[in-house]
Parts: structure tokens; C-alpha cells; sequence
């Protein structure tokens, strides 16, 4: 019980300090409110209105649980934007490869590997930075990522040649991506069962949208100013994002034992320990095993699948639709960088609407369920809504490769963009979906799911790149949408079926 009153010492209760601090994670909440003491009881009914909850929180209030909705809430827009800031990062420069070519006297292919080696990083940094946040906090090590991130981008815009350039690429990669993993972690530590689905679409949508929103912004900045100012402005970002972390972004790694209590009364005050404390605050031991255990997630058949699926979905939708917009639609249509940035608008949007539908409708569906059957519905339930995704992604890649090969050389089209939005609308349906799937299968470890699903995803879209081209030269752009129909329904779809039919019983073989 993380009850202050009945919660007791690890002295007293003869267990170690970490277990102790074990039993006060997420895990350790789900207990029922009827079991609590009355004064807990009172403290949760004046905080919250409601004994309904799951996770049911402590009685501190610099317990995440019993913040108030706009302190979550803004912590979530800095964390999601944090999350951003990788995708972002990483696709800003497409519009600008053919001008770093012309200074920097390398190949175009060459030029857009300075993309694919931060798609990488993105993908395997997390290891490294999962284990410290759960030392330290997140709050310390999303100020660090900052700091350090902006360094390193003020490292690429003053880079003489293409290897520092590269260098310096790698560093803001490795920086800046705490928060595409940790995020599915702040969310869970924050928002109850009931409302994660749409809270973890926030952060999800935002990972997503960086893609796309990058380019869309630096064609005009590549086109007006030179692309050198695409990492001036980076670094700028990064430093207004630090200066608002710090009012705005607290701990929100909880450690129940260093809670004050009418015993002790001179514990750590909640200000400090949520804006302050920038000390180690889990003393449990490091284990090498913890830089490398998300990925051992690989053995575990519903976290597994629903990463797969929608590392599938990601990489077509999102990753493909965007770096094969410079290829197909610049050279087809003849346009400018200003131009090309236009083009990612059908991404955007179709991302926000596929949010809307992903996240809140999401939540609606297990709700209504759970009032229906009177108990919390299996995670399995809320798949039926990923099959929607996966059929409406298809439909939009469709689209954008046949319209893309029937267009008429420089007549400009807007039907491919409009295929981009909708896949875009199924991406993000599937995104939020299976994401929360994952975590809710496991949620005392939902930083490392956060990990493990974005090393899948990052991992799919560094590698698909190398092939697409290879895709359209040998079987036509249009002609190449069956063979995405075909990945989509093997690797997403039917593994889907599998999961909603098989899923309870895999999760209690884990």
C-alpha cells in the first residue's frame, strides 16, 4: 500500500532498501481503494473526487497521481515536445541536401546519411538512458539532454566539412533522445489507466509529427537563410526548452520512502524533491544487464508483436511517405525547397486527425467496456481498433504511389499529398493504440517498453531507406504498393489477430 500511514520502513518490515523501493512502483498501486485506511480514503476523496482509481495514489502530494491536471498536463506538452525534437531533428535537413552537397562537396546519397545515422542513434541511445533515469530521475536527465543538445547543434552549424558535420549529428542524436523512450514512462507515472490512452497519443503524435514538421519548416529556412541556420535554430529551440523545464517540468519518478509523514516531518519537502533534488534518489545498485534488458523484451510474444506491427505501419506511413517525398515529388514536380516543405502538410494533418481517433476514441472503448462487464476489460480489447488503422494506412500508400506514378511531369498534383494524410491517419491510430497496448501489459516497466518499441521502430526506419529505391526501380512505384500491403498484413494485421486471440494467455506465460 503506498498509503504514508501503512506503508512500512524497509528497517521494519525487514526487507532491503530495494525492495522496498520496488514496492513503490506502479506495480505496487494496483490495490483496492476499499482496503484503505480512512484517512487515505478521505485524502483521495478531496483530491480527487473519486475512490475509482487505478493507480490508486499515496497521500503526498508531490505524488505524480495527485498532481493537479495542469501541472500534468504541462509537464506532458514539455516531455512530447521533447519527444519531437528527435524525429524533428533528424528529418529537418532533407530539404536541404542539395544545398549541403554544393558546400560541402559530397554526393546526395552521401548528404542523406547525415538522416539515417541519427535514425540509428535515435533508436539505441535510449539503452543508455533508461537505466540513469531510473537512478537520478527524469527531470536531471531530460536538463542534461538539453544542454548537451544544444552544444552539439551549435557543433553542426559551425562544422568546416562533412565529418565534423556527421560527428556533431551523432552527438545531438545521442542528446536528445531520452524523451522518444522515457516518455512512455512519465505518462504512466502520471495519468491513471483510464485516460493513458490519450495522454500517451499526445507524446506518440508528437514522435510522429517531427518527421514531418521538420521539413515543412526548414524549406522555408533552407530556401531563405541558408540551411546552416537549420541548426541555429535547433540549438535555440533546445535552450528555450531547458529554461522551461525548469518551472515547469518536475520529477515525476516517484520514490514513496522519502515522502514526509506525521512520524517524520522533516523529510524532504515536495517542492524540492519535484524541482530540486538533482541527486541520485534511487540508491539500488547499477547491473550491467539494465543498459541491455529492454531489448530482452524480444521474449516477451504481446510487447514483441504490437512493436512489430506498428514498427511496420511507422515505417511506411511516416518514414517512407517522408523520405520518399524529396525523391518522387521534388524530381517529378519540379519544386523548390520552399515548395517541398509544402508537401509534408498532408502528413501533418492526417496525423492530428488519426490522433483524435486513436487516443480519445481509444479510451471511450475500454471505458464503455468497463461498464459493461462491470471489471477492467483485458488489454486484448483494445485492439479491435489497430485493424481499422492498418486498413486505412494501406489505402492512403496506395494512393500515394499510383497517383504519384500517373502524375504528369511538372504539373503539380495534390492527390499523392492526400494519400500521405490518409496513411497518416492510419499510422497515428495504430501508433497510440498498440504503444498503449504494450504498456498496458506491462506497466511496472513501462520505460522499458518505451525503449524496446522505439529501438524497433528506429531500427525498420534506418533500414528501409536503402531499399526503397531499390523497391520502385525494380517493380514500378505503383506496382510497389502491393508489395506494402503485403508487409502491412503479414507483419501488422494477421500477428494482430494472433495477439487479440492468444494475447491473455502469453501475458500469463511472461
Amino acid at each position: 500500500m503506498p498509503s504514508i500511514e501503512m506503508t512500512p520502513s524497509p528497517e521494519a518490515s525487514g526487507k532491503s532498501q530495494s525492495d522496498y523501493i520496488e514496492k513503490t512502483e506502479l506495480g505496487f498501486r494496483d490495490e483496492p481503494t476499499s482496503t484503505l485506511a480512512q484517512p487515505h480514503q478521505a485524502y483521495l476523496l478531496q483530491r480527487h473526487g473519486t475512490l475509482d482509481l487505478d493507480p490508486v495514489p499515496s497521500m503526498d502530494p508531490a505524488d505524480p497521481y495527485n498532481w493537479p491536471v495542469f501541472k500534468k498536463v504541462m509537464n506532458l506538452v514539455l516531455v512530447a515536445f521533447h519527444a519531437c525534437m528527435g524525429t524533428f531533428t533528424a528529418a529537418a535537413i532533407i530539404p536541404a541536401y542539395e544545398d549541403i552537397v554544393l558546400d560541402l562537396g559530397v554526393s546526395l546519397q552521401r548528404a542523406s546519411y547525415l538522416t539515417s545515422l541519427q535514425i540509428a542513434i535515435l533508436g539505441g541511445a535510449p539503452l543508455f538512458w533508461k537505466p540513469l533515469s531510473q537512478r537520478f530521475g527524469r527531470r536531471p536527465i531530460f536538463l542534461l539532454s538539453l544542454l548537451l543538445s544544444c552544444v552539439s547543434n551549435i557543433g553542426c552549424a559551425k562544422s568546416p566539412d562533412y565529418a565534423s558535420m556527421a560527428a556533431c549529428r551523432a552527438l545531438v542524436a545521442f542528446f536528445i533522445s531520452p524523451a522518444m523512450a522515457i516518455g512512455s514512462a512519465v505518462v504512466t507515472e502520471t495519468f491513471f489507466r483510464r485516460e493513458r490512452a490519450r495522454y500517451m497519443g499526445i507524446w506518440a503524435v508528437m514522435v510522429t509529427l517531427g518527421v514531418p514538421v521538420g521539413p515543412l519548416i526548414f524549406g522555408f529556412v533552407t530556401q531563405r537563410v541558408g540551411y546552416r541556420w537549420i541548426y541555429w535554430i535547433l540549438a535555440i529551440t533546445n535552450a528555450i526548452q531547458l529554461l522551461l523545464y525548469i518551472p515547469f517540468g518536475p520529477e515525476t519518478r516517484y520514490i514513496g520512502s522519502d515522502a514526509p509523514s506525521p512520524s517524520s516531518p522533516s523529510k524532504t519537502s515536495g517542492f524540492r524533491r519535484e524541482y530540486l533534488t538533482l541527486h541520485r534518489i534511487d540508491p539500488t545498485p547499477f547491473r550491467l544487464s539494465e543498459f541491455y534488458n529492454p531489448l530482452t523484451l524480444i521474449t516477451n510474444i504481446p510487447v514483441l508483436i504490437a512493436s512489430a506491427s506498428y514498427a511496420m505501419v511507422f515505417l511506411f506511413a511516416s518514414v517512407m511517405n517522408s523520405v520518399e517525398v524529396p525523391q518522387l515529388l521534388q524530381t517529378k514536380f519540379g519544386l523548390s525547397a520552399q515548395q517541398l516543405g509544402l508537401q509534408f502538410l498532408g502528413l501533418i494533418i492526417g496525423s492530428l486527425i488519426g490522433e483524435q481517433l486513436g487516443g480519445v476514441l481509444s479510451d471511450a472503448w475500454m471505458n464503455l467496456r468497463q461498464k459493461r462487464i462491470g471489471t477492467r476489460p483485458q488489454p486484448e480489447y483494445r485492439l479491435w481498433l489497430s485493424y481499422g488503422g492498418y486498413l486505412i494506412t494501406i489505402v492512403g500508400v496506395v494512393v500515394f504511389l499510383v497517383e504519384t506514378e500517373k502524375a504528369k511531369e511538372g504539373v503539380w498534383n495534390v492527390v499523392p499529398v492526400l494519400g500521405t494524410g490518409i496513411a497518416a491517419v492510419g499510422n497515428q491510430i495504430v501508433t497510440t493504440v498498440l504503444i498503449t497496448y504494450a504498456v498496458d501489459t506491462l506497466p511496472e516497466e513501462a520505460g522499458g517498453v518505451g525503449v524496446f518499441v522505439n529501438f524497433v521502430r528506429s531500427t525498420w526506419g534506418f533500414i528501409g531507406p536503402f531499399w526503397f529505391t531499390d523497391m520502385f526501380d525494380s517493380v514500378g512505384i505503383a506496382n510497389s504498393s502491393g508489395v506494402v500491403t503485403a508487409l502491412i498484413m503479414g507483419v501488422s494485421f494477421i500477428p494482430t489477430v494472433a495477439l487479440q486471440w492468444k494475447g491473455h494467455l502469453w501475458r500469463r506465460a511472461v
